[in-house]
Formats: C-alpha cells, structure tokens, sequence
C-alpha cells in the first residue's frame, strides 16, 4: 500500500516552534509536493529556550522564525500563545484547537505522542486527541460549526525515538534538504548548541530520519503510529 496525500487537509498540531521540523517536516512538505493543504498549529511560545545572549522578545522571535520556516512548505499557521511548560489539558485549551481544526477542516491530524519525553507535548497530545473527537460534536460549540467527521489522528515520532514503536513510515529521502532548511530558520534555537544540557538539533534530527529509514528500507523517513492501531512496517 502506497499514501498518495492528493485532495488530503494535513494539520500538525505540534507543542513549539520546531517540533514539526523534528518529527514532520519531511511528511508535510512531501503531502504539499504531492497536492495537500498542509498546516501547523504550534501551541506554546518557545519563550523558555534562551540563547546566549538571551533575548527579550524570544516568543516574538520565534512566531516570526516559524512564520518563516512554515512558509517553504506553504503551511497556514496557528498559534494557541502558551507560556512554554504552561500547556495543561482544559476545557479552555480544548475549545481552542477544536475551533481551529473547525477552521482549517483537515482530513488527517498529526499530534505528539501521548509517551513523549516532554511535559507540554504530552499535554498536547492529549488535547488533540480530545479536540479532533469533539471538532466533529454539535454539542461541543465554537464560533465555527461542526465537521461532518473528526479527522484521522497519527502520532508523531518521540525526540529521540524513546518509547515509540511504529506502526509506520514516511518515506521522505527527498525531502531532507527541506527538513534541515526549516530547521535552519529557527536560529534563535540553534544559538544553543553550546549549551551542554541542549542537544544539537540538526544532528539529532538526521540521526533521527537515517534510522527510521534503515528500518524500513528507505534513506530517510519520520515515523508514526495510527490511532485506530492497524500497523504496517514498510515506508509509504
């Protein structure tokens, strides 16, 4: 079986700048290649992770820095303005994602996995897994109106792949160039590799696409898992 992502709305709900490159980057640019309306909805500010010298207006810095990464690939962008470690699943961050994946109407989602190392993409992922449910319930109202279904859910890849065992892979070999020129736009980030506690990210997330292709017999490719739990082992 082969995903041909032509006709399909592809919204990666990710918890801060960047965490798309990491783990999606390489699946979203190839749907937009191949015909898709991709976007990113990115739900905390990145307004922890300092550089040296640190910067005021970090979060203004990194909006205009995801702004500029998400426009190489044609991604509509959203953003839910969180502190960083500030995400927490509520009543109020539900309504919130459910109105926007009302507006952007995707037909597949992609959410951090619910075993994710990091504190706010956990409670991403669990916001997201409730908000594509409801964005489909009448009951459950926002400004928009109801979807006629919820989206499809996948979860990304862990940082690092720790405590993820795939149901599948996205072959993306042609799309690594894109990945790393995404990456590239959030220097405010990349400032940090001299930090001792931070990993270089560029190295991580190729290290990252090399061995889930090795896996699944491809260069490179991002992995996920379905929420329904069918698997397949090869990479589409």
């Amino acid at each position: 079986m082969k995903i041909d992502f032509n006709q399909e709305r592809i919204l990666a709900v990710v918890a801060h700048p960047d965490d798309a490159e990491l783990l999606c980057a390489g699946t979203l640019a190839r749907a937009h290649q191949e015909g898709a309306v991709v976007g990113i909805c990115v739900m905390c500010q990145g307004d922890k992770g300092q550089p040296d010298p640190p910067l005021e207006n970090l979060a203004e810095v990194r909006q205009g820095e995801m702004q500029a990464a998400a426009a190489l690939i044609g991604a509509e962008l959203f953003f839910g303005e969180r502190p960083d470690g500030a995400l927490f699943d509520s009543l109020e961050q539900r309504r919130q994602l459910t109105e926007i994946i009302r507006q952007f109407q995707p037909t597949l989602v992609l959410a951090h996995s619910q075993n994710d190392y990091h504190a706010d993409h956990r409670a991403a992922s669990v916001i997201t897994e409730a908000a594509t449910w409801f964005s489909a319930s009448a009951g459950n109202k926002t400004e928009s109106p109801a979807l006629q279904q919820p989206p499809v859910l996948w979860w990304m890849d862990t940082v690092n792949m720790t405590q993820f065992e795939p149901h599948f892979y996205i072959d993306v070999s042609p799309f690594v160039e894109t990945k790393v020129a995404m990456l590239n736009c959030h220097q405010s980030q990349l400032q940090r590799g001299k930090d001792t506690s931070f990993s270089p990210l560029q190295d991580l997330m190729l290290q990252q696409c090399s061995s889930r292709g090795a896996q699944s017999g491809v260069a490179s490719a991002e992995a996920f898992r379905s929420h329904t739990a069918w698997k397949r082992c090869a990479a589409w």
